[in-house]
């Protein structure tokens, strides 16, 4: 970028879990989405893997906040100072002064006018000065190389952590599309449950999400099972130590009812498609992204359920920000970047 460079040009995955930025076509920042602050100045303490290191082991002077919920901004504050921390991990020792920020970032396809107002304040207060947004389902659509400006339907179901997107593209638009608030923390929050349901066992949201990755599964028969996680823990009543093993078996039933919603959003986008976009997809397949597509035997029961083959894309947790990152390449040529 040099010396005289005036404008930095960044692309941004603003995801409940995790968050990535792009700039000149590398990822340079891949953090969770959370913060840690002063709790009596609300000034930073840590960011992304260093405040979620902390989170759950806290004390009164300091909180730990992920400030995107459900896919949209649950704390503007904390997000601001989030994106803000983020940019500055961007190597920014060419500069002698701060640059103004061409930014692309993302947002849910099914958000409101008041949460993409949200998104474009949090952008601009953290430096932005051109931000320019794009649905995630478009992002992740053009992060798997699919021809998005194409007269063909393509569809896609990206499974994030706080929302689900499925949407239909074809040229260069979203054609049908469905944004359900049911992604990878619910998931979470059914592990933290159904353990302290079944087993007696206090667990808190990380140790859920390790049992989720190591164990997590949609079908109860895999063809590569993973072998029981040992979950350590206190007993809910006596609050003494307790060792479980859980399998992969259990932890598909206990995901069973969110999946099942996933299963049924999927068919309700499928029913609002145009018959000539349906054949298209029928013979392309539906493409899954997104951590949620990471879930073992997801794609297989989703196939069985819809009778379209699935295909799970090469590196669904970060086809989004590949998607932005390119968007952010034709920002003149896309004509659905929304200013």
């Amino acid at each position: 970028m040099g010396l005289f460079s005036f404008t930095q040009e960044i692309a941004i995955d603003l995801g409940t879990a995790n968050t990535i930025i792009i700039h000149n076509g590398q990822i340079v920042v891949d953090e969770p989405s959370i913060v840690a602050l002063d709790d009596h100045t609300g000034k930073l303490l840590a960011i992304g893997k260093e405040a979620q290191k902390m989170q759950g082991k806290t004390h009164s002077k300091i909180r730990t906040i992920r400030p995107l919920r459900d896919g949209v901004i649950a704390d503007f504050d904390a997000a601001e100072q989030m994106i803000r921390g983020m940019i500055k991990m961007i190597s920014s020792k060419s500069h002698f002064f701060a640059p103004s920020l061409r930014i692309v970032i993302c947002v849910p396809s099914g958000s409101t006018e008041v949460e993409l107002r949200a998104v474009r304040d949090s952008s601009e207060h953290a430096g932005g000065r051109d931000v320019y947004m794009i649905y995630e389902p478009m992002a992740a659509a053009i992060g798997i190389g699919l021809d998005v400006e194409a007269p063909e339907g393509n569809m896609i179901v990206d499974i994030g952590g706080g929302t689900t997107e499925i949407a239909v593209i074809s040229l260069g638009g979203i054609v049908a599309n469905k944004s359900i608030r049911v992604a990878g923390d619910d998931l979470t929050d059914d592990i933290m449950e159904y353990m302290g349901r079944q087993h007696n066992m206090r667990v808190g949201e990380r140790t859920a999400e390790l049992i989720k990755m190591n164990v997590g599964a949609a079908l109860v028969h895999l063809d590569d099972a993973p072998e029981d996680y040992v979950v350590f823990g206190p007993n809910r009543m006596t609050s003494l130590p307790m060792e479980v093993p859980v399998s992969y078996q259990e932890i598909a039933h206990c995901l069973d009812k969110s999946v099942s919603k996933i299963e049924m959003a999927v068919l309700n986008a499928l029913e609002n498609t145009p018959p000539e976009l349906y054949a298209d997809i029928v013979r392309n397949g539906i493409y899954l992204t997104g951590g949620g597509a990471l879930l073992k035997g997801l794609d297989k029961r989703l196939q069985d359920k819809v009778n379209i083959p699935f295909h799970i894309a090469e590196d669904p947790l970060h086809s989004v920000a590949r998607g932005t990152g390119v968007a952010l390449k034709n920002i003149n040529k896309f004509k659905f970047l929304l200013r």
